[in-house]
């Protein structure tokens, strides 16, 4: 059989060459047919005179010599007419028949013999198809361990240490595959996760590698269970029953699922069948609601992994209030990927290092990420509003002086309620109420 056979045996193309001397001739017989049709042509050319004279093939009518209706007079004793169109006329010889009896023949007769052939092979090849069967396994494994032994030499891989003892240990982690495709150095880091620290609650500046980080200890994991060598100086992996993620965004918009159904579909999953021998990665979940109902929903999943299924879990975000967890739940600790801002910009470090970060960086992200000025400078103003808590409602601010105080406002700071007996406080109520209320 030749290596890249057709997918159906039907149309022949299947047995390689020199393997059988029948099939071998037949094919010869086809392959070279055009070269006896232009030495035909050229031969009747000469004979007749007729330059435009064509030989040609049609799978309805067969082979034929097409000459003009002008030369119609001029042609040979033992051309018979096979076919009469507008412009020509085609004939057919009985030198031409015998050789389109013949060409036909060969191309039916290879395309049987294949198929006997094959037949043929299956039959043979049932004999010893256990052993053959056997022999393809054994190969396709031995591909696989050469293949990882490569990478392990070529990529600079460690052994990892599989223990029965419940954890992850990492030392100078590593992604397999970022590390080689972009062109800065990789910044390597650690990972512990025990019966102590089963948690890690992850924040930091987005771009500073959260999901990298979550998903190189995956992929460390992953590799270790099946017997490879691992990107890290060291590492120490327990038992995994299951790897769960709920990482990225996307929608199911034609089952009726927006992206933040989707999301929730994902956690709902994972908080049903993970276990205390689970690996969880969540990156970011809550985004895509109302920035309370997202950090409820957040902080709440993080607390059920953490208190009632016990994972190894990695969760990351920028709700900074899930760093809270650490000081309640036993087993959660805060990490953060480290950025400093330099000037105008900000410079990620990509260094894992302990406790909760002090922002998020978006602003400046987005300032990388090329927003227009003015958007980046109402951006920062109404992020200072927020911050210091001073508007209920967000607002620009106005250039002039600020705005007068409410009269009700200033009635009411005359009061001094130690000075009121509680049946003067009930009147000074009473007289607020008349005042005010009655004449909306």
């Amino acid at each position: 059989i030749i290596a890249n056979p057709p997918l159906l045996i039907r149309d022949g193309g299947v047995i390689a060459n020199g393997y059988d001397e029948t099939l071998d001739e037949l094919r010869t017989l086809s392959e070279h047919g055009n070269e006896f049709l232009v030495a035909l042509e050229q031969r009747e050319r000469e004979r007749t005179k007729m330059q435009n004279l064509k030989v040609g093939f049609n799978r309805v009518h067969g082979y034929y010599i097409e000459i003009s209706h002008a030369q119609i007079k001029e042609i040979p004793i033992d051309y018979q007419r096979r076919q009469t169109l507008k412009n020509v006329e085609r004939f057919i010889t009985p030198e031409l028949k015998q050789f389109e009896d013949k060409i036909l023949s060969a191309e039916s007769k290879a395309l049987a013999r294949e198929k006997y052939l094959y037949d043929e092979l299956l039959e043979k090849l049932q004999m010893d198809l256990i052993s053959l069967q056997t022999s393809a396994k054994a190969l396709s494994q031995l591909d696989v361990i050469q293949n990882l032994a490569e990478r392990a030499v070529t990529l600079e891989l460690k052994a990892p240490e599989l223990t029965e003892s419940p954890g992850i240990f990492i030392q100078g982690g590593r992604h397999p595959v970022i590390e080689h495709t972009q062109t800065k150095p990789f910044v390597p880091n650690d990972i512990t996760l025990d019966a102590k620290q089963r948690m890690l609650i992850i924040t930091g500046p987005n771009m500073g590698g959260k999901s990298t980080y979550m998903r190189q200890t995956a992929l460390i994991c992953l590799l270790a269970h099946i017997g490879s060598f691992v990107p890290a100086t060291k590492a120490v992996i327990g038992p995994l029953d299951r790897i769960f993620t709920r990482i990225g965004a996307a929608d199911d918009l034609t089952s009726g699922r927006s992206t933040f159904m989707v999301e929730m579909t994902e956690t709902a999953n994972i908080l049903h069948n993970a276990t205390e021998h689970s690996l969880v990665l969540i990156d970011e979940i809550g985004r895509g609601t109302s920035t309370f109902d997202g950090m409820a929903l957040a902080f709440a999943c993080a607390e059920y992994l953490g208190k009632h299924i016990q994972s190894l879990t990695l969760f990351a975000t920028h709700y900074f209030e899930l760093t809270r967890l650490s000081e309640s739940l036993p087993g959660v600790a805060n990490v953060h990927l480290s950025a400093i801002e330099h000037e105008d910009t900000i410079v990620f470090l990509h260094r894992v290092e302990s406790g909760p970060a002090n922002q998020s960086y978006g602003i400046q992200v987005a300032k990388l990420a090329g927003l227009p000025k003015p958007v980046i400078q109402l951006a920062e103003q109404v992020l200072q509003q927020l911050e210091q808590g001073t508007h209920h409602k967000v607002e620009v601010k106005k250039s002039g002086k600020p705005s007068t105080p409410h009269p009700l406002l200033a009635e009411i700071a005359k009061i001094n309620p130690d000075h009121l007996t509680p049946k003067e406080a009930l009147e000074c109520l009473y007289q607020l109420r008349k005042n005010w209320v009655e004449k909306l």
